[in-house]
């Protein structure tokens, strides 16, 4: 009767060591090429960096029971996952080397159930606006037909990244 999913994941230390390093695109780009390994909870849900630019990243996921709530459609925490990765690494993508970011706040509107049956959904994460301290991301969650299913808006605190000079 039940249903197996077993995974694997990498250190996250190795990753969290490399933060600051270089530029956030940079960095995000050596994840994508997995040089860098990706973060545990990309494991976890199944999800996947597939692009990154200045100021985007966009994220996907094949919706599956596995993310499913006990009423049949893919749990709220899964489509804010998404959402928090995409509009925080669009933050990421924008910071030179020595800084790095946390998310402050997410604010999340669910608009369109969503279901194994959906197919593959991508969160788009954009930059609205940037400062020294602070930034502002949006993210959008859509089918394959871009029709919009979530919407997240997200404050990031910008702040120094010590490094180590190893």
């Amino acid at each position: 009767m039940g249903r197996i999913r077993t995974y694997e994941w990498e250190d996250p230390s190795i990753t969290a060591a490399a933060v600051g390093r270089a530029s956030g695109l940079d960095f995000l780009r050596e994840i994508q090429a997995g040089r860098l390994p990706r973060a545990p909870v990309s494991a976890t849900l199944d999800f996947t960096l597939d692009e990154v630019d200045e100021g985007r990243a966009v994220f996907s996921i094949m919706p599956g029971e596995e993310h499913y709530n006990p009423i049949g459609s893919v749990h709220g925490g899964v489509y804010a996952t998404l959402l928090d990765s995409a509009a925080g690494c669009a933050v990421q993508s924008t910071l030179p080397p020595g800084m790095g970011y946390t998310s402050l706040d997410l604010t999340v509107k669910f608009l369109k159930r969503v279901t194994a049956d959906t197919g593959r959904v991508r969160a788009i994460g954009t930059v609205v606006s940037r400062g020294r301290q602070t930034a502002l991301a949006e993210a959008r969650l859509v089918d394959a037909e871009e029709r919009l299913l979530a919407h997240a808006t997200s404050s990031c605190m910008l702040f120094p990244v010590p490094t180590s000079a190893t």
